[in-house]
């Protein structure tokens, strides 16, 4: 069975961090997710979700120093329901993101880091393709030489 959940969206806003008794630190935040579509008159419509994240221990510390309100970010975790009762002795529900990968998809200052180079490059595919293949797949030409392996057309899926 499955239960993953892959967003890239802005953060709603900065993470609240807690730390527990235990010493576990726990951040909560909100990143908002949009569609855009065409509606009946062929105007453009935007559709905003907002998904509650939660992340635990060094993830969590991770939030707290790299994720501010506005910043563009990649969340890769879980989805889990959640039940409780408030003070007035109601039930209450929520469901939530437990993030197990984040990422800040923002550029820092002075360096070059950004949305398409936190992902992996060709380049990268090909070393993680040949690792597990043969090794006469790997040759000592320069990387502009190097090419992919061939695209199998005959997958069964």
């Amino acid at each position: 069975m499955i239960n993953k959940v892959i967003l890239i969206g802005n953060l709603g806003r900065d993470p609240e961090v807690r730390k527990l008794e235990s010493g576990s630190a726990v951040a909560k935040f909100s990143v908002a997710t949009n569609e855009s579509y065409r509606d009946k008159s062929g105007e453009w419509q935007t559709l905003t979700e907002w998904h509650n994240i939660v992340a635990w221990r060094a993830l969590a510390e991770k939030a707290e120093r790299e994720l501010k309100k506005g910043s563009l970010v990649f969340i890769e975790g879980k989805l889990t329901h959640r039940t409780w009762q408030d003070k007035d002795g109601n039930d209450r529900y929520t469901t939530e993101i437990v993030a197990y990968t984040l990422r800040s998809l923002e550029r820092r200052e002075g360096g070059s880091r950004g949305f398409g180079n936190d992902f992996p490059r060709a380049e990268d595919e090909l070393k993680s393709s040949t690792s597990f293949n043969s090794p006469a797949q790997v040759t000592d030409t320069p990387s502009a030489e190097k090419q992919l392996p061939p695209d199998d057309d005959d997958l069964p899926f």
